[in-house]
């Protein structure tokens, strides 16, 4: 679907380096690699050498699309990601996305995404990260506590300001993403929505019922957040919870548990199969499997080391077969 979108002032960045492929951004014309970086552990579970080591892979391989958010971390994970653009990677280069209305305020964990909040936030990650504007800049949640006009009124600012190139939303139902999209297409002027971030693997497939179709309706790209299941496809917590993985961190076991079921279970019994009759890992095919369902423009992988990075990137020249897609679809069902 072809939308009208305000000319940026700015040229989207190009890859310089590897073969991956890109794609449109919903109906805008900003161009991402079909794999995303996410960096919600830098500067908690992955240190700035790793940090430097994981961009470098991920740039050498032609991604471009680079995702943090104020949250991550405490902000660590922007300051780090600030002092890598430059060095490991033109900042031209790459697809710069954040994320605002999460955070903490004196001590307490807020979900808001007043214009205050969602501009100041921005301004934060814009000194945090060393740039003058982002590429995708993104409404973490959704808030019934701020008129939705208000939240889309600050995207609309950050866009006509030129602290952002084009604007999303995250984590919002599909009547929540449907009335936010329309809002914007409706009213001459403001900036369409380019994307929807939500989460989506085999091991959670929600988003199948109603987000995905207002996604495609209204032109949105969606970019699917923990496409390994939380880490659960990777198929490390088959025989129990390894010491270093994040279901063994007190701080993150509870993302971790609920996906731990029978059900779970018997969809990485599958992945397990799949990955073994291709001589493939599990994660190239459970990667493979999310990047290319219809709608969806690029998953964003996060890794505690680069050696799972590189794991995930080698999907890149990995193309499910259409019975394997139809097996995998069969036994992740709900």
């Amino acid at each position: 679907m072809s939308l009208g979108v305000p000319g940026a002032s700015r040229a989207p960045p190009r890859a310089r380096f590897g073969p991956m492929q890109q794609r449109l951004l919903g109906g805008t014309g900003l161009s991402v690699s079909r794999l995303g970086l996410g960096t919600m552990g830098w500067g908690r579970t992955t240190d700035e050498h790793e940090a430097r080591d994981q961009l470098s892979a991920f740039c050498e391989a032609g991604g471009t699309l680079v995702d943090t958010a104020y949250a991550y971390a405490d902000g660590a994970s922007e300051t780090i990601l600030g002092r890598l653009l430059g060095s490991v990677v033109p900042r031209e280069d790459v697809v710069l996305a954040t994320k605002a209305g999460v955070g903490v305020r004196r001590g307490q964990r807020f979900f808001e995404t007043s214009r205050r909040t969602l501009l100041d936030c921005l301004d934060t990650s814009l000194t945090r990260l060393g740039v003058d504007h982002v590429d995708l800049f993104q409404a973490h949640v959704w808030s019934d506590a701020v008129p939705l006009e208000e939240t889309l009124g600050a995207l609309d600012h950050a866009v006509t300001s030129g602290r952002a190139s084009y604007v999303g939303i995250s984590n919002y139902t599909g009547w929540q993403t449907a009335q936010a999209a329309t809002w914007q297409r409706a009213v001459p002027g403001r900036a369409p929505l380019a994307s929807t971030q939500m989460e989506y693997s085999l091991l959670n497939r929600g988003i199948e019922d109603e987000v995905l179709p207002a996604a495609r309706a209204l032109g949105l790209g969606v970019l699917p957040w923990s496409p390994l299941g939380r880490g659960v496809l990777s198929g490390k917590y088959r025989t129990g919870t390894p010491s270093n993985s994040r279901g063994a961190d007190p701080q993150l076991s509870g993302f971790v548990d609920p996906l731990l079921t029978e059900r779970s279970s018997t969809i990485v019994q599958a992945l397990s199969r799949a990955a073994d009759g291709l001589g493939w890992s599990m994660v190239e095919v459970a990667l493979a499997w999310v990047r290319d369902r219809p709608g969806v423009v690029a998953p964003i992988v996060g890794a505690r080391t680069t050696t799972q990075l590189q794991e995930s990137l080698a999907v890149e020249e990995r193309s499910l077969p259409a019975e394997l897609i139809a097996a995998l679809d069969d036994v992740s069902a709900a």
